[in-house]
């Protein structure tokens, strides 16, 4: 007996089991990420990405990594430890304290971003059509954008910068170096796997 399937009550709108598999699916992206070798957790990566916008107060790095205090603090320690990162004091508020990026820090980031695009472009070109995937990437990055801001105007605090504007002139996001990198794939060999084996 086959399951009868429910369809969406309004156009665009996921049925239960569709959710939910879809939710799989990007578990299954988030594990796949993981396993990626670029020498830093996705923490760390996320971390010196906000860093290297410009410096980040450890309590909006906190806030806007969705982690406790503590966590942060203790991830933080290890950057530092290692060399990719150093605290500085707010010229004139010695109480605030910036995480930035050291040069070894970049260079970390640059090879994370490497490797990351390198998974992702072998990723895209299996799906014969990158530029709807990236597109739809874009979207709900830009979708979470807003319910971050709507979460925000419910509690009363005033929203922060998008994500977009917050790493502007750093470093293309994920789906715009995605988007270049995917350029290059068409008219490259696939190159193997980096460090991510079936997810």
């Amino acid at each position: 007996m086959s399951e009868e399937r429910v369809g969406p009550s309004e156009p665009g709108e996921p049925t239960e089991p569709r959710a939910s598999q879809v939710v799989m699916i990007l578990l299954r992206l988030f594990r796949a990420l993981e396993r990626v070798d670029t020498d830093l957790t996705p923490q760390q990566y996320r971390i010196l990405k906000l860093a290297g916008a410009g410096g980040e107060r450890s309590a909006k790095l906190a806030e806007r990594l969705a982690v406790a205090k503590p966590t942060l603090t203790a991830t933080a320690d290890g950057l530092v430890a290692a060399g990719y990162a150093r605290r500085d004091a707010e010229p004139g508020d010695r109480r605030v304290v910036r995480l930035c990026l050291t040069a070894a820090g970049r260079e970390a980031v640059d090879r994370a971003d490497a490797a990351y695009a390198g998974w992702l472009d072998q990723l895209l070109a299996e799906t014969g059509e990158p530029d709807q995937v990236l597109h739809a990437l874009d979207a709900l990055d830009q979708a979470m954008d807003e319910v971050r801001r709507a979460r925000c105007a419910d509690s009363g605090r005033a929203p922060e910068p998008g994500r977009r504007a917050a790493q502007a002139g750093v470093a293309a996001s994920a789906p715009e170096a995605a988007r270049s990198a995917a350029g290059a794939a068409q008219t490259a060999p696939a190159a193997p796997a980096v460090g991510a084996g079936p997810a």
